[in-house]
């Protein structure tokens, strides 16, 4: 009985670490949601007190202001601040600039999307759909290709030189070399940048400014900070060198952030542990002759630069012998 359940478990591992996979995927959404519900939901309790508060003590000490006014005026306040355009000190400011212009194409392509500024005609809507259902794939398509050479700089090389050098198991050695490059680019990504924009923000202490780097680089982009567009007493005289330096940090700090991404996926130990989750293979043979040819296409790609130069050689040895018995027509 015990031999006849464990045959039906190993039959079955796959279904059956997916439905493990699955279930705790759920639990962690649930876990999510309560304890955002916990921490969040007495602090918007308070802020609802303490507005309605200021609200009535704002009727009291100007009577000559009905309740309906003060409704109209919020209201269309509320409307003008979800386009980006607020009434606090913003006269002087731009939302549409060529560097504002320039900052929210970034958002959008990186599918970052902070929601501060929105188009707010319809050609401009229209333009944004169109602009982002060609731009997208090739900002993907191009991040792929760029992460992918830095990968060959940055990981595999020295990962297969150190390993020729130093005679280290290639597994342990590529965990290290994960572990290093992820501290580095903590370091690098998030935490001094966190130092900067708590500097440049007055009103952002260094847990806003961290959370903010990870929110932006991680392309979540909730909108609730975004730099330069707070509103304050404090004149900002380089405000379009600021944009546009955001506008690098995002994008040259997506970039290195995907190459510690594939880096860690390129780990033998967590392929080995993401095969548990993937469905086995009961495909016909031919399927399988496709994806054995496609799995050595990859490989191939994923050659080092020692084994390009054996490979072009060859070709060019094979090159040379067949123009030589290559002879005129008679």
């Amino acid at each position: 009985m015990y031999r006849q359940c464990a045959c039906l478990v190993e039959r079955h591992r796959s279904e059956l670490s997916f439905a493990l996979l699955l279930s705790g995927y759920a639990l962690y959404l649930i876990l999510g949601a309560w304890v955002f519900s916990a921490v969040e939901l007495p602090y918007e309790q308070r802020l609802r007190e303490q507005l309605e508060t200021a609200r009535k003590k704002f009727l009291w000490d100007n009577a000559c202001v009905s309740d309906e006014r003060l409704e109209e005026l919020l209201t269309r306040a509320l409307h003008a601040n979800n386009y980006g355009v607020s009434v606090l000190g913003n006269a002087s400011e731009n939302n549409w600039d060529f560097i504002s212009s320039l900052f929210f194409t970034s958002t959008v392509l990186t599918t970052t999307g902070y929601g501060h500024t929105v188009p707010l005609s319809d050609g401009g809507k229209a333009f944004c759909v169109f602009y982002s259902l060609l731009g997208i794939p090739v900002t993907l398509l191009f991040l792929s290709a760029l992460v992918q050479r830095i990968m060959v700089l940055v990981t595999r090389r020295p990962v297969a030189y150190l390993h020729l050098r130093w005679g280290v198991s290639k597994p342990k050695f590529a965990a290290v070399h994960a572990a290093c490059l992820s501290v580095v680019a903590a370091l690098l990504l998030f935490l001094l940048p966190a130092v900067v924009f708590c500097r440049l923000e007055p009103l952002w202490s260094y847990l806003e400014s961290l959370y903010f780097c990870f929110i932006s680089l991680t392309t979540i982009g909730l909108g609730d900070y975004v730099p330069g567009e707070t509103h304050n007493t404090v004149p900002n005289s380089h405000r379009t060198l600021y944009k546009l330096a955001i506008t690098l940090y995002l994008l040259l700090g997506l970039v290195c952030l995907l190459v510690v991404v594939e880096t860690c996926c390129e780990l033998p130990q967590l392929k080995s542990f993401r095969r548990r989750f993937y469905r086995e293979n009961n495909a016909p043979e031919s399927e399988i002759r496709d994806q054995e040819e496609f799995s050595s296409t990859e490989h191939d790609q994923m050659t080092d630069h020692l084994t390009d130069q054996l490979t072009f050689s060859s070709v060019s040895a094979q090159a040379a012998s067949l123009r030589q018995d290559n002879t005129p027509w008679q």
